[in-house]
């Protein structure tokens, strides 16, 4: 069963697989934001002290490289729902 309103935001799809899917990269991208907000946190507070700025130093750039990550999350998640997608319908197709 499902409803596309082809184009608008609107989708609701009943498949267990595809559901089951969504649900663990929800979780990847939910534990990849609160990494990204511990880098900060902890960078943020290693910069009150001066003998442990280079450290903040770093946790600020894994911070910055894990916001880099949140985009890479979606696309594998978006190839990996179409590709379950597909082996549901007996295809094997990628188009976005």
């Amino acid at each position: 069963m499902g409803i596309d309103t082809s184009g608008k935001t609107l989708t609701l799809t009943i498949g267990h697989d595809e559901l089951i899917v969504r649900q663990r990269w929800e979780v990847v991208s939910i534990v990849n934001d609160i990494a990204i907000a511990v880098w900060f946190i902890a960078g943020s507070v290693l910069f009150f002290s001066e003998s442990t700025t280079e450290l903040g130093t770093v946790f600020f750039l894994v911070g910055s490289i894990e916001l880099l990550v949140r985009p890479v999350i979606r696309l594998v998640r978006r190839v990996h729902i179409r590709r379950v997608r597909g082996a549901s319908d007996g295809v094997d197709s990628l188009d976005f």
